[in-house]
């Protein structure tokens, strides 16, 4: 490796692929391409317009937008500038965004649009810090002082460039690799969220690690739609794509993804695991109006698949017959699930939270590698990962070999190496609470290694609960296992502090509907469906057939199904997808009482409806 920063590794990467295309955008109904010198040229741009406006090292620059080559680079344009990036998830409302703002006491912000311009114009009062905004789609400012298009940022560089005795290559060379490189601020499952320090060389340890277990190659492709804003599509498919010079599609949005899929045909595609779960609901009942001898096909397909893939992963001989049937199933059924995936997948990687190992082996079953890793912003962010010679569906692979884990006594997995965190932005008590004496960075989760070196997740620490029993129970496995059903959306199992397990229960309600239009009935709402009898009935198999491999005590004794899903608007759920359970007990603590209520608790065993 030939640069120790990112600045340094933007600069090499562009200047060996001048002419290649590395990003691709939607542009009304084509696709659009970026080269390496387009890129390299606005980016030049971009850092000496902040050089203009005396943003230099030491200070901290925000984005507020959705995936874009623009997005891409600004944030190499702030990095070249010397400057730190601070990245702010679109979705977020003004108040979250003020606190962001004013906690990384960011100087200049880069906005998507007018509706972002419109939140930031609502707070800007309060953010004394915060100097100057960039339009990143060219919208009228209405001559607002200190307001710049992205066009006119770009001159602004551009103009000053032409007198500065500042070089492009004098900047990129300005950081050392202890700098900080970027705040990333948590999702805020409890309190305000923390800004997660990551300096330059927290990035290129963790590129390096993940190198060496899985070969990025520059012909390979990415499509893009995980957000930026979020260290693993930043790591991933933003800083490891760009240094090994493979292209980047950025989807048009997350409705667009199995579109895009077709248009882009990516050999990689980086996701949390719910997009397996919808894509694996969607092949399932997809299959349902399918003539029974071809459902015939698919299953033996996938039983060959299985059996096939078992014996893959563990390097064992493939006797002949069942090599013989595999190719026959893959003609028949695989290269068509491929198909549907843009016929040039070679995996896909997910992270973000637990995949169900069922979805897993489904998948591999189909021909389709899914390699599952696990790490935290604050680990920049992979500790370890499966790759292409070594998967155990189950598990989230092994440690990357320039990370050390341990499992603490009390199950907890904690972790050492150069990629961990610099510290909590203005807050060094948090920082002492996460990383001990020793430099070992307390996770929060509670996991264990099997006896092939393989790491498991069993759950987070703060979200186990211990019964009025006294008994330890992880939620995340029973979660896991029921919303692999095609009729369970979303799942949160409670019962901390009393006498039984539950659950909060979202039906995938399409699935639910087309089940009971099978049956001749039809349900006018969401709040009517989750009260029909039919669909307690149906929602009560799925769970007891997931329970059966769990202890008794362990076992989910009633559910109650929400009329709607939860979302991020309501603060259910993180930007990355992950449920806050506070406020889910919170918003449905109807539900929950009810569950928990002396009229319905004499039977344990009885189930209710919404």
């Amino acid at each position: 490796m030939s640069y120790s920063t990112i600045s340094q590794m933007f600069d090499y990467s562009t200047n060996q692929n001048l002419t290649k295309v590395l990003y691709y955008y939607k542009k009304g109904e084509n696709w659009v391409g970026l080269t390496g010198l387009d890129i390299r040229n606005t980016v030049t741009n971009l850092a000496f317009g902040l050089r203009s406006i005396d943003v230099e090292s030491g200070q901290n620059v925000a984005i507020l937008s959705n995936n874009s080559p623009r997005w891409a680079m600004s944030d190499y344009g702030v990095i070249c500038a010397g400057a730190a990036t601070v990245s702010i998830y679109p979705t977020l409302i003004p108040s979250q965004i003020e606190y962001i703002l004013n906690d990384s006491e960011s100087t200049l912000i880069f906005i998507e649009d007018q509706e972002q311009y419109e939140k930031i114009k609502s707070i800007w009062a309060n953010c004394p810090k915060l100097k100057s905004i960039v339009l990143l789609d060219n919208s009228d400012t209405g001559s607002a002082e200190n307001v710049y298009t992205y066009n006119e940022f770009i001159e602004k560089g551009n103009a000053f460039s032409a007198f500065t005795d500042l070089t492009f290559d004098s900047l990129v060379n300005t950081a050392n690799p202890s700098d900080l490189l970027t705040l990333i601020y948590t999702s805020g499952t409890t309190g305000n969220p923390k800004g997660v320090m990551l300096s330059h060389e927290n990035l290129i340890a963790n590129m390096e690690g993940i190198g060496k277990l899985i070969n990025f190659e520059n012909n390979d492709v990415f499509l893009s739609f995980l957000p930026l804003s979020h260290v693993f599509e930043r790591m991933g498919g933003h800083f490891t794509a760009f240094s090994r010079a493979c292209t980047v599609y950025y989807a048009e949005g997350i409705e667009q993804v199995p579109a895009n899929l077709q248009e882009a045909k990516p050999t990689v595609v980086l996701s949390v695991p719910r997009l397996y779960e919808k894509m694996h609901t969607r092949i399932i009942e997809g299959l349902k109006s399918a003539p029974a001898a071809r459902q015939k096909i698919f299953w033996w397909a996938i039983d060959v698949g299985r059996n096939y893939s078992m014996l893959s992963i563990a390097s064992e001989r493939i006797p002949f017959l069942l090599g013989i049937k595999h190719k026959i199933a893959d003609k028949l059924v695989y290269s068509k699930v491929r198909e549907r995936m843009g016929g040039r997948l070679k995996f896909f990687v997910s992270g973000g939270a637990p995949l169900s190992q069922q979805i897993g082996e489904f998948f591999a079953a189909a021909g389709i590698t899914i390699l599952e890793g696990y790490g935290l912003t604050e680990t920049s962010p992979v500790l370890s990962s499966n790759s292409p010679g070594s998967i155990r569906y189950g598990s989230v692979g092994k440690p990357l070999f320039n990370v050390e884990i341990q499992i603490a006594d009390d199950g907890e997995i904690i972790a050492k190496g150069p990629s961990i965190m610099k510290g909590y932005y203005n807050n060094h008590e948090a920082t002492k609470e996460s990383i001990d004496e020793n430099g070992w960075f307390h996770t929060g989760d509670i996991g264990e290694f099997d006896g092939d070196g393989f790491l498991k997740i069993t759950d987070r620490k703060k979200n186990i609960l211990v019964t009025s029993g006294g008994k330890n129970i992880a939620p995340a496995p029973m979660e896991n296992v029921m919303v692999a059903s095609p009729y369970i959306e979303q799942v949160v199992v409670i019962g901390d502090k009393r006498n039984f397990i539950s659950a909060l229960i979202v039906p995938a309600f399409e699935a639910v509907e087309a089940y009971l239009a099978e049956n001749d009935k039809e349900i006018a709402s969401h709040a009517a469906l989750v009260e029909h009898s039919d669909v307690i009935a149906l929602i009560s198999k799925e769970v007891n057939t997931a329970m059966e491999t769990f202890s008794k005590y362990e076992r989910v004794k009633k559910f109650a199904l929400l009329p709607r899903l939860l979302t991020l608007e309501k603060g259910e759920l993180t930007p990355t997808l992950k449920v806050v359970r506070r406020s889910v007990l919170s918003n449905f603590d109807e539900y929950v009482e009810n569950m928990y209520s002396d009229v319905n608790s004499k039977n344990e065993e009885e189930f209710i409806g919404g």
